[in-house]
Parts: structure tokens; C-alpha cells; sequence
């Protein structure tokens, strides 16, 4: 099925997310690879999460005199974000942008939560830069401007592919069982 959905994501929606749904996302979505994410677990998110999409991404940003222009985005390996990702899932989430596929105990915080990952496809950096209109915020730039949690206004950014649902399905690990 193809979804066209607004962030901040709900529970009822993301529940109904199946694992080979196509998404495309609107509204808002935010950066965050294992700096940004461990300083989330060990600090508090900058940020409310509750709906809100993280994409496990280091973009390549330009800063212009007033602003920052984001260059190329794509997904990095999610497997990093493993030993944080599941208590950042219980603050409340949408939904999960990267690629490669996450451990167990994420998906056990996805069954619990509702909460769905989505794979982007690798390589597709100038594609889903597209999607970006504008880049609305930054927190933690100490971290460096691949750690940091960029705050990115989208329009249909994706295609993403549901890979890991809320009822325990992971496309991963069914394609393994097939191989």
C-alpha cells in the first residue's frame, strides 16, 4: 500500500503500518545518529518526540550567511543506533527512518510502542535532498555536523519501505529465513 502521512505521526496510524508499505512523509523529521542518540538517552531529547520521525542520517550541510542548505541526505546504518534505540522508541516516537534493519530489542520496543521502521534506500542521498524544503532547526552542532539532531521541514520524503512493523513482522529477517 502507498501511505502519504503527516508528521507528527500517531499510534493509531503507525499501527496500521505493514511491512512492505511504501511511505512518504510530510511535515517534519529530524536527524539523529549514535552521538546525537546516546546524548538523547543520557540528557533528554532537545526536542518533543512524541510522534515525531527519526532518520538515522548524517547529511552534508552548506552554511550560507543567514542559514543552512542541506546538500545530500541519505540513511546511514541503522545497526549503530541498537544500543540506544530502544529507549528512545519508549519516548515516544513515530517512526524510525534508516536502513540495514535493527536488533531484537528494538523490535520488541516497536510491538510495545506502535511504532514502525522505515527503510530509505542507500545511495539515494541527492533523490531524498529533494524532499527537504527547508532545514528548520539544529541542536548539538557540538557534535559535528553529521552528529548533530537536524530538524528538517520535508514534502513526500521518501520512498521509505515499511521493513519492521508494530506486530513483530521484520522484513529482514524474513528474507534470511527465504535465502
Amino acid at each position: 500500500m502507498n501511505l502519504k502521512l503527516e508528521t507528527p505521526l500517531s499510534t493509531h496510524e503507525t499501527k496500521k503500518l505493514q511491512v512492505g508499505d511504501t511511505v512518504y512523509l510530510s511535515g517534519k523529521i529530524f536527524t539523529a545518529r549514535d552521538s546525537a542518540h546516546k546524548r538523547i538517552v543520557e540528557e533528554g531529547a532537545p526536542v518533543n518526540l512524541k510522534g515525531e520521525v527519526i532518520f538515522h542520517a548524517g547529511p552534508i550541510i552548506r552554511k550560507l550567511d543567514d542559514h543552512y542548505e542541506m546538500v545530500a541526505v541519505g540513511p546511514t546504518t541503522s545497526t549503530r543506533m541498537n544500543p540506544y534505540e530502544p529507549q528512545v522508541i519508549r519516548m515516544g516516537i513515530g517512526a524510525i527512518v534508516g536502513k540495514g534493519g535493527m536488533d531484537e530489542a528494538t523490535s520488541k520496543a516497536l510491538q510495545e510502542t506502535g511504532t514502525a521502521y522505515l527503510t530509505a534506500v542507500g545511495g539515494c542521498a541527492a533523490l531524498y535532498v529533494k524532499s527537504v524544503k527547508k532545514i528548520r532547526s539544529v541542536n548539538w552542532l557540538d557534535l559535528g555536523v553529521p552528529e548533530a539532531m537536524w530538524e528538517l521541514e520535508v514534502h513526500e520524503f521518501g520512498p521509505l519501505i515499511v521493513t519492521m512493523d508494530s506486530q513483530g513482522r521484520n522484513l529482514y529477517d524474513e528474507v534470511k529465513k527465504e535465502a
